[in-house]
């Protein structure tokens, strides 16, 4: 059965960058079709963006490509998009993979909520570089070394600011009943560093309850920011093939039952 995996970035290395040294570990196993955020689609966030946006798009996406059902992957904002989507067209999935996203959509919890104001006050008025180095030495935990610059910064670099700004206020705006996603009886994994800051605990907690088929991993010496080459391990690689191993027999069961069912009833 051929593994077709839609992969989402983060809010700030487009698709080719964050996933091209997963690629390169699984060799061919699986189809990759790398979705790109629309909130970046042009130089400026559109005047109407939203997270319905986002998710209609990979809607199209998935249907241009002839994918009926797929494999789920997001990083950071593309893992909100993820729970969005999962949360509104779950028989779409064959199974959903994350690390770190960003947020968790819908009515925050009190600790939720706490974190997500103190991040709001420390980004309040800042710009550009500032914006975004303060926004990165939150994500991690206290003493933990960002990596310096790699150089000058790439053109699409100019729009990150304004993308994740208008990013974090459709998080906030967006409608949507946490509930849903314990009707998600697809397999999930939920990857996360022990090197992020305090908040993702709280976010794993949160969707430990919610995803009633989820397998958590905390990977040692990992933060929001390494890079690709570091992220990927032997051990995240493998985590993600046994992902889609149980989800290949999962659909098989499940198939098997209407078969039999469909038998009965002939």
């Amino acid at each position: 059965m051929t593994i077709s995996v839609i992969a989402l970035p983060g809010g700030v290395n487009p698709a080719a960058m964050r996933y091209a040294t997963l690629e390169a570990a699984l060799g061919g196993e699986v189809d990759f079709h790398l979705k790109d955020l629309e909130v970046y689609a042009s130089d400026r966030p559109p005047a109407d963006y939203s997270i319905d946006l986002e998710v209609e798009a990979v809607v199209r996406f998935a249907d241009s490509l002839g994918l009926e059902r797929f494999h789920l992957l997001g990083y950071s904002a593309g893992g909100f998009v993820c729970l969005a989507f999962a949360g509104r067209y779950p028989e779409r999935l064959l199974s959903l993979a994350l690390f770190e996203p960003a947020s968790i959509p819908g009515e925050m919890t009190a600790d939720e909520a706490g974190l997500h104001d103190r991040l709001g006050k420390v980004l309040a008025g800042l710009q550009g570089a500032d914006y975004m180095r303060a926004f990165m030495e939150t994500q991690v935990r206290p003493g933990v070394k960002l990596p310096p610059p790699a150089g000058p910064p790439p053109p699409w670099m100019a729009n990150r600011p304004a993308g994740l700004s208008a990013m974090m206020a459709a998080f906030a705006a967006h409608p949507f009943d946490r509930s849903r996603l314990r009707d998600c009886s697809f397999p999930a994994l939920l990857a996360y560093g022990d090197l992020t800051g305090e908040h993702e605990a709280v976010k794993v907690s949160v969707l430990a309850r919610l995803l009633p088929d989820v397998h958590i991993r905390r990977l040692p010496g990992i933060h929001h920011f390494v890079t690709p080459e570091h992220l990927y391990t032997a051990e995240h690689v493998e985590a993600l093939r046994q992902l889609w191993a149980r989800a290949v027999r999962a659909a098989a069961r499940l198939r098997q039952t209407a078969e039999t069912v469909e038998t009965v009833n002939s």
